[in-house]
C-alpha cells in the first residue's frame, strides 16, 4: 500500500506571530512524500530527506491520517520526504511536508479526505510536534490550494483569495543560517501588532505586494535582520520585496527584465539565490 504527494512551499505576505492573522501565496517549490504501509502494530517510521531534520511531524501525520480511519494500530508506516525547499528559512517547509503526507497516507489506505480535513490533520500534527506558533493556517492552505491566501489563523478561517501572476519571478536570497519559528520570542513580536494589522488589510484588499513589502520591514526590524537585501531589491524594481516567515530568507518579486539585476545586487552577500515561479497548483498526487 503506497502513496506519494507533493505540496508547493509559500512565501509570506503577511505573518501571523504578531496578529494570529496572515496571508502567503504559493511557490514552485515543494516537498513529495511517498508514504508505504502494511500490516502490523503501529509503527511510524520518517526520513527527511538525506537530512538530520527530525521526522517527528511527517510521522505525526501518518498516525494522525490512520487514526482518522480508525486503523491506528493495524498498519506500520515508512515516510520519507523529499524536497527542492531550503529547511527552515522561512519557505514554508513544513506546512508543505504536512500536506503532502496527509494526502500520500490517504491515498496509500486507498481513502479520501476533504480539503478541509487534509489542513486539520496536518495543522494539529505541527501543533503537537511544535514545528509552529500561530498554526500556520496561511502557509498550510496557500502551500495546499495554491495561489495566495488570506486568513485568520486563530480561527482557522479563509478570509480571501488572491492571485499571483504565474509570469512572475520569485528570487529568494538564503542566507548562511536557519530561524526555527518556535524559537521566536512571540510577545516581542506583539509590539508592532498595529502595523501589521495594516499590512493585513492591504492583504485583504489584494495589495498583496504593499503588504507583503510593509510586512518584510516590520519583522526585520523586531527579528533584528538586516533589511538591505529586501530594500536593495525595492531599488532595483522588484514588485515587492520582504522577509519571508521568520526569516531568515528575503523574497523579491519581479517581471523578467529585473531578475539579473537583483541578483547582482544579492551577490554580495553570503548564501544562495533561490529563483522561481508563483504556483497556482497546489498540492497533488503523483504517480511513481
Amino acid at each position: 500500500m503506497k502513496g506519494i504527494a507533493s505540496a508547493c512551499g509559500s512565501v509570506t505576505v503577511v505573518n501571523a506571530i504578531a496578529l494570529g492573522k496572515g496571508a502567503a501565496f504559493a511557490i514552485d517549490l515543494g516537498v513529495d512524500a511517498k508514504v508505504e504501509l502494511e500490516e502490523g502494530s503501529g509503527d511510524i517510521e520518517g526520513k527527511v530527506g538525506d537530512s538530520s531534520e527530525d521526522s517527528t511531524l511527517v510521522e505525526m501525520c501518518v498516525e494522525k491520517v490512520l487514526d482518522r480511519f480508525d486503523v491506528s494500530g493495524d498498519y506500520d508506516g515508512k515516510v520519507e520526504t523529499t524536497t527542492d525547499l531550503p529547511i527552515a528559512v522561512g519557505l514554508s517547509s513544513s506546512s508543505a511536508a504536512a500536506n503532502a503526507t496527509v494526502l500520500a497516507t490517504a491515498e496509500a489506505l486507498g481513502e479520501e479526505l476533504s480539503d478541509e480535513a487534509v489542513l486539520d490533520i496536518g495543522i494539529e500534527a505541527a501543533f503537537d510536534a511544535g514545528t509552529t506558533i500561530t498554526g500556520a493556517f496561511d502557509d498550510a492552505s496557500a502551500s495546499y490550494l495554491g495561489g495566495g491566501t488570506v486568513t485568520d489563523n486563530e480561527e482557522m478561517e479563509m478570509l480571501n483569495r488572491f492571485d499571483v501572476d504565474p509570469d512572475l519571478n520569485v528570487l529568494i536570497f538564503v542566507p548562511d543560517s536557519q530561524s526555527y519559528t518556535v524559537e521566536v520570542d512571540q510577545e516581542k513580536t506583539e509590539t508592532i501588532s498595529d502595523q501589521v494589522e495594516l499590512a493585513h488589510y492591504e492583504a485583504l484588499s489584494r495589495n498583496w505586494t504593499g503588504a507583503q513589502t510593509l510586512n518584510g520591514l516590520l519583522y526585520c526590524a523586531i527579528f533584528g535582520y538586516d533589511s538591505e537585501p529586501s530594500l536593495m531589491a525595492l531599488e532595483k524594481g522588484a514588485k515587492s520585496a520582504g522577509l519571508t516567515g521568520t526569516g531568515p530568507a528575503h523574497v523579491a518579486v519581479c517581471e523578467d527584465n529585473k531578475v539579473e539585476d537583483i541578483k547582482d545586487c544579492w551577490e554580495k552577500y553570503d548564501g544562495k539565490i533561490l529563483e522561481t515561479k508563483p504556483s497556482v497548483k497546489g498540492a497533488v498526487l503523483k504517480d511513481e
